[in-house]
């Protein structure tokens, strides 16, 4: 194996280690996401006001982009 293609093999399994790490990051907030939602995030639903609506508004446009990147919607498109 040249030095070259040892560097490359190395590249390759620290770029997948670094991938799974934050996979895992990624499934824990969405875990921790999931569970506040189904609690409405701390909301009582008979008690509502506008802050819980306005943050969970601006919640919902930061994930949509995410989405968007991902499924190259939007100004994302190809």
């Amino acid at each position: 194996m040249t030095d070259r293609t040892a560097r490359a093999a190395r590249n390759k399994e620290n770029s997948l280690a670094a991938f799974l790490m934050k996979k895992a990051e990624f499934d824990t907030l969405l875990a921790e996401l999931t569970q506040a939602s189904a609690d409405h995030f701390g909301a009582d639903p008979e008690e509502v006001l506008w802050g819980e609506a306005a943050w969970l508004s601006d919640a919902t446009a930061k994930l949509k982009d995410i989405a968007d990147q991902h499924f190259h919607r939007g100004e994302y498109a190809c």
